[in-house]
């Protein structure tokens, strides 16, 4: 399937390392030129080298605890540069913990890393979206907004809270050829995951195999899943083959999630 992506512009959040990185490699497959970025700047560099180099790819280096300085450091490069037909956003996720026992700069530190930075990052691409007549904002956030997960009670909190914004935006730019989705992981193979896995395991008292077997067995496909996976449709939401998709939660679970 032609995906129609060459010569579009996209800025992928988050693109050092788990589903960031591999949607940066699968858009630079389809033609795009890719801007990451993340805090990070060695890391940005090092990915910016594995790149398929058709493409005149760059970074921007960005702390999302700040988001007037992320979205003055946007602003600029877009002034100097090229504006985006593509947004991902795609931020690592609150520490877990039940939601009862979090204090409140937890809820502030996550609200203003996802939603917060999610939103300025829209405001400040959408301009650019609207005179190409085409736009794709793809937003990574979690299964949780479908079936809360146990043992991450803040990033259940804010993730829905992420949805429902990203619903909202849908409906009121959609008149402009721009769409908003977001798209649901499961348990996929990330530094997130190794996390999660070391946490359960020192709750249970099992090894950490064990308490990745058991994750696994809750899964129809009894995986989990590779970063790529989600990069493959994240970029299949962001070509012109998905254009009357918009406003939808995507979940890439291998079935885990128990609702519809």
């Amino acid at each position: 399937m032609n995906l129609n992506l060459n010569n579009k512009y996209a800025l992928v959040c988050g693109s050092t390392a788990g589903i960031g990185k591999a949607t940066a490699m699968a858009l630079a497959n389809e033609g795009v030129q890719v801007t990451l970025i993340a805090r990070n700047e060695e890391k940005l560099k090092a990915t910016l080298t594995e790149l398929p180099q058709q493409r005149q790819h760059d970074y921007i280096v960005a702390d999302f605890s700040n988001p007037d300085e992320l979205k003055s450091k946007v602003s600029n490069y877009i002034s100097k540069n090229h504006g985006f037909h593509i947004l991902v956003n795609n931020t690592g996720g609150p520490a877990g913990g039940p939601v009862f026992m979090a204090d409140l700069d937890e809820f502030q530190k996550a609200f203003t890393q996802h939603l917060k930075c999610n939103h300025v990052l829209a405001q400040t691409v959408v301009p650019f979206m609207k005179e190409a007549g085409y736009g794709r904002i793809v937003n990574v956030i979690s299964t949780s907004v479908k079936q809360p997960l146990d043992g991450l009670g803040v990033s259940n909190t804010i993730r829905g809270a992420v949805a429902n914004w990203s619903k909202t935006l849908a409906n009121e730019l959609g008149q402009f050829g721009i769409t908003v989705n977001n798209v649901l992981p499961g348990a996929t193979g990330t530094e997130r995951l190794t996390e999660i896995i070391k946490n359960k395991s020192a709750k249970s008292g099992n090894s950490e195999e064990e308490a990745a077997h058991a994750m696994k067995q809750a899964v129809p496909a009894k995986r989990f899943a590779k970063p790529e996976e989600l990069a493959d449709a994240i970029t299949f939401l962001a070509s012109e083959r998905a254009s009357y998709i918009n406003g939808i939660n995507l979940p890439v679970d291998g079935g885990r999630t128990k609702s519809l």
